[in-house]
């Protein structure tokens, strides 16, 4: 198949192309044979402008299929070859030419104004990426001058390089501008490849400054861009100044040179001070003992009378304001994705801490219960949602049947828990913190001994399993955006549930009083084991929720236990407002700190926790603190 569109090509190729092409390469006879890399370049632009037909015998030579029979060039196909400018098959022995990498190298870059026309894309793309690999000035115009490109990928493709190109090498500063507005705001490495450059600056040494030199900054002896001895040195590399030896050099100097306790009449004991120093190293000098060498005061003199400046490599200052500009946006918008990027994780974050926290928030914020076991509620949950899923292959229906049961797993976990241990310690705080403490040891135990120490897979749906996007280059991953959701959708069910429901009434007026609920026929016990019940079946969705991204073990809540403590203290204990702000301010805390200090999680940890420290101390209690009788409660 190859050898026969070989052949179509070279036979579709117009007499006068045939002709141009026998002619250079009879003209070229001897280099062609035997190429060097110094020499060939003219040889293949000219073959290069050979027309059509030339493509053949330039991607053969490449390929090492270009041989000789004779006097004559022939293309090697296997056992057959054919005439490199007829398409004739060519009987007899044909010796292949074995061109080195350098000189095949430069045939490759004169094939891609062949290859971004050949018929097969795939052949299209690779010559679109040997140009990105080794741009060449011929390349532009080989762009340029190809006809229309069919595939939109490989047209866009090509119409970036053609901008990229325009801006290295066009002549036309209006054209090179043009291209680099044409990028807007990307932000795309190979146009950052291209705009550095074109920033590169030397640094020179002259009597003045060249005239219409594109100036990038003039530069002062001694300041800290240009210290004295590096600009003496642009002085001496400029052929401005006599080279002046280093101190080491001087003292070495010196001490060879000792006669009668002194050097050229100055004694040794005053070749500390750097005149004098001077003045006996000028006497070895004219003593003809030493090389020549510049003086201190020739020193000074000679940096106050010349200018010192970086100039642009890139002569139009024009194109240099452009490429700065852009620059400067990039970096501009750089910072502000960053910044969207971090806002998004952090929110991210504070919904997870929420979402953790709002059933700490009813049991220890509305009840006061320190429950040291709220975590391993998240832990039930999450284990719940595991089990469920080894029971229902479709994940999508294994969620939805997780979450109700994970709430009422957990529910009457809390239920249980209140009724043997949190019942029979109201009011006695110390002995329900450490009671709770050992319910959760216990709970992590059995954990283990049901499951085992392995985490456990917790799958997302695949409608779950991919991110969203904002603008393009901003994404957050779908699980995290479904917990934000389902944390604002608790937000609403909680303040549904506390101001909407008889439950709610009751809740508040036992928190508020309970000797005036019980009263008016209420039951404090009743409300406040279903108020435990309901704070620990939340816990268990966020176990659910948690386990979709987290390892599920035995440990999972005990990494959350912390941060929903602090989330509620620092929100304002009792106060779903204050937990929700108090889940803000610790996400973005923590990943702020994170930022500043990526290497080390556990750093970043400490200064959290050191912040919350130092907050509660000027705010003891809350960013939102409760109001009225119940915060007097």
């Amino acid at each position: 198949m190859r050898h026969l569109l070989l052949s179509l090509l070279l036979l579709a190729a117009s007499p006068v192309w045939a002709q141009d092409l026998a002619n250079v390469l009879d003209t070229h006879r001897d280099q062609i044979s035997k190429p060097s890399r110094q020499t060939i370049a003219p040889v293949i632009a000219a073959l290069a402008t050979a027309g059509p037909s030339a493509g053949p015998v330039l991607e053969a030579w490449e390929d090492r299929r270009l041989g000789l029979a004779g006097e004559r060039f022939a293309i090697i196909e296997g056992d057959t070859a054919i005439d490199a400018v007829t398409g004739v098959p060519v009987k007899g022995e044909v010796k292949a030419l074995r061109p080195n990498s350098g000189v095949r190298g430069l045939i490759a870059a004169a094939l891609v104004q062949f290859q971004l026309t050949d018929p097969d894309p795939a052949r299209r793309r690779a010559a679109l990426a040997a140009i990105a690999r080794e741009p060449d000035e011929s390349h532009l115009q080989a762009l340029r001058e190809a006809a229309a490109e069919t595939d939109p990928v490989l047209a866009a493709r090509r119409a970036r390089l053609e901008r990229l190109l325009t801006i290295r090498f066009d002549p036309d500063t209006q054209a090179r501008l043009d291209a680099i507005d044409g990028f807007g705001g990307d932000t795309g490495a190979d146009f950052q490849a291209v705009l550095n450059p074109l920033l590169t600056t030397n640094r020179i040494a002259a009597t003045t400054l060249p005239e219409g030199a594109n100036l990038a900054a003039e530069l002062e002896p001694g300041s800290d861009t240009l210290p004295r001895a590096e600009a003496y040195r642009l002085l001496v590399d400029a052929g401005l100044a006599e080279a002046r030896p280093s101190d080491a050099d001087i003292k070495a100097a010196l001490a060879g040179n000792i006669q009668n306790g002194g050097v050229g009449g100055v004694p040794i004991g005053q070749l500390t001070d750097p005149d004098r120093r001077d003045a006996a190293y000028a006497t070895l000098v004219a003593e003809g003992k030493v090389a020549p060498a510049a003086s201190a005061d020739q020193v000074t003199a000679a940096l106050e009378a010349h200018q010192f400046a970086d100039l642009y490599v890139e002569p139009e200052p024009k194109i240099t304001d452009a490429a700065r500009a852009a620059l400067r946006g990039m970096a501009t918008r750089e910072g502000t994705l960053q910044a969207a990027d971090l806002a998004l994780d952090a929110l991210s974050l504070a919904s997870i801490y929420f979402l953790a926290a709002i059933g700490l928030a009813i049991t220890f914020g509305v009840m006061g219960v320190i429950n040291m076991a709220h975590g391993e509620f998240i832990m039930m949950g999450a284990y719940t949602g595991y089990v469920v899923q080894t029971l229902i292959s479709d994940r999508t229906v294994s969620l939805v049947v997780a979450l109700p049961a994970a709430f009422a797993v957990t529910f009457l976990a809390g239920v249980l828990l209140y009724q043997l241990v949190i019942k029979h310690l109201a009011k006695r705080p110390l002995e329900t913190l450490l009671a709770t403490f050992g319910v959760s040891i216990a709970l992590q135990q059995i954990a283990k001994n049901i499951f085992g120490t392995q985490a456990r897979p917790l799958t997302a749906p695949a409608w779950l399993e991919g991110s969203v996007s904002f603008g393009g280059d901003v994404s957050i991953s779908s699980i995290r955006v479904a917990i934000f959701v389902l944390a604002l959708l608790f937000l609403g069910l909680f303040l549904i549930v506390m101001n909407r429901t008889r439950l709610g009434l009751q809740v508040r007026a036992v928190t508020q009083n309970p000797g005036m609920a019980a009263s008016m026929g209420i039951n404090p016990d009743r409300v406040a084991m279903m108020t435990f019940g309901l704070g620990s079946g939340i816990a268990g969705i966020a176990g659910v929720a948690i386990g979709l991204f987290a390892k599920v073990t035995s440990e999972l809540g005990s990494d959350y236990i912390v941060q929903s403590f602090m989330t509620v203290v620092v929100g304002g204990v009792g106060n779903i407002w204050g937990t929700l702000a108090g889940a803000a301010l610790i996400g973005g805390l923590q990943k702020g700190i994170e930022v500043l200090n990526p290497a080390n999680t556990l750093a970043a940890q400490t200064y959290m926790i050191l912040f919350i420290i130092i907050f509660i101390q000027f705010r003891p209690r809350g960013i939102m603190p409760q109001k009225g009788r119940a915060a007097e409660a």
